[in-house]
Formats: C-alpha cells, sequence, structure tokens
C-alpha cells in the first residue's frame, strides 16, 4: 500500500465517523467504503493548478471553486473567483444550497491536499459527484503559476499556451490579492449575486 493509499484509508475512516454524526436537513452519509476509496484515489477527482488557472482565465461558469482556509488567511490572498467555507465549517450547515448544483465542479484547495483530500471524501460520501479537488493546492499554485518563467530561445506552441496562461492567471491573483479588502469582499459578494439570479433564487 502506497502513501497516498494509506492516507486515503484514513480519509474512509474519518468519513465512517462521520456517518454517526447528525447532520443538518435530510443528508447522510452514504456510500460502500470501497467505492468511496476508489473514487478519492481516482485521478480525474483531482484538477492540476494550470487546469484550475485556464478555468480562471477563461470565466468558466461551469466551475466553482472552494478555498477551504480561514477567514483570515482567505481576505489575506485567494484564487480570483474563488468562495470561501473554511473546512472546520463545511458540515456546520447542510450543504446542500453550495453543492448541489449538478452542473457545476466544486473544486476544493486549501494550503496543501490534506483539508481538501477530507472535503472529497466527505461530499463525496454525502453523494455530492460534482466535487473534485486542485491538487497541491495553494502552495503548488505560487510554484506553478505564480513562479513561473520562460528561460531559453524556442518554445513549442504548448509551452507558449501553458506559459500565456499561467501569466495571465498570476495577474489576476496579483491585481485580485492587492485590491483593499472592502472591494475585495464586493467582488465575493458580486459573484455570490451573480450565483442566486443564475440559479432563479433572489437576493
Amino acid at each position: 500500500m502506497n502513501a497516498r493509499e494509506k492516507f486515503s484509508v484514513c480519509l474512509l475512516s474519518i468519513g465512517l465517523i462521520l456517518a454517526l454524526l447528525p447532520l443538518s436537513g435530510s443528508r447522510s452519509f452514504t456510500g460502500k467504503p470501497q467505492k468511496l476509496l476508489s473514487e478519492v484515489l481516482d485521478n480525474g477527482n483531482y484538477f492540476t493548478v494550470d487546469q484550475v488557472a485556464r478555468f480562471i482565465v477563461s470565466e468558466d461558469s461551469s466551475v466553482q471553486i472552494i478555498d477551504l482556509r480561514s477567514p483570515e488567511e482567505f481576505r489575506a490572498e485567494n484564487i480570483p473567483g474563488s468562495v470561501n467555507i473554511p473546512y472546520g465549517k463545511l458540515l456546520e450547515h447542510d450543504p446542500v444550497n453550495l453543492l448541489n448544483n449538478g452542473k457545476t465542479r466544486n473544486i476544493f484547495y486549501s494550503n496543501g491536499d490534506f483539508d481538501a483530500n477530507y472535503a472529497l471524501a466527505i461530499t463525496r460520501g454525502l453523494k455530492y459527484n460534482n466535487s473534485y479537488v486542485m491538487k497541491g493546492g495553494l502552495n503548488e499554485w505560487f510554484h506553478t503559476v505564480m513562479n513561473s518563467n520562460f528561460t531559453g530561445e524556442r518554445i513549442s506552441a504548448r509551452e507558449n499556451a501553458l506559459f500565456e496562461t499561467r501569466s495571465r492567471a498570476k495577474k489576476l491573483f496579483t491585481e485580485m490579492n492587492s485590491l483593499p479588502d472592502s472591494l475585495k469582499m464586493k467582488y465575493v459578494n458580486s459573484k455570490h449575486l451573480a450565483a442566486k439570479k443564475l440559479d432563479g433564487g433572489c437576493e
């Protein structure tokens, strides 16, 4: 059993314990451990930071990026367009309003993979099959996107497209996180309002 499989077994153990805890609303933790383990191990449930950067740059409305860190960490810096749902509060209320739009892919991230992998196991156990993880979290985002640079004399078309996407995502991240907190919150709130209107909800 490799390290990732051992970690996934730990995730399942926590998930099964959660099955005994009360959840608000009518949701309950379901799913067979073997099936949930295979889902957590499936690379198809993970997006790379480059894929997430592409979603951001293209303003892909089919994804919702969820920051699981504390509100203080979120205010300090966050991926543009992401919403803050601290990991500790993920199950305080039934997450149906946040996760139940089957047309939207919900991508969790934290600083690393730990909390995001737990969130994936928990939400998949609750049958929210539109949950995913940004592999490596914000640490990998900084390593790959924010520190991206080109050296050399030649670049292939593929490398150029990748570098362009990283550069645009880096610029958006820098511009967004250089705003005062009040303007950041207006931006975040405008995203929430737009989502409600698209979903047929009201203010």
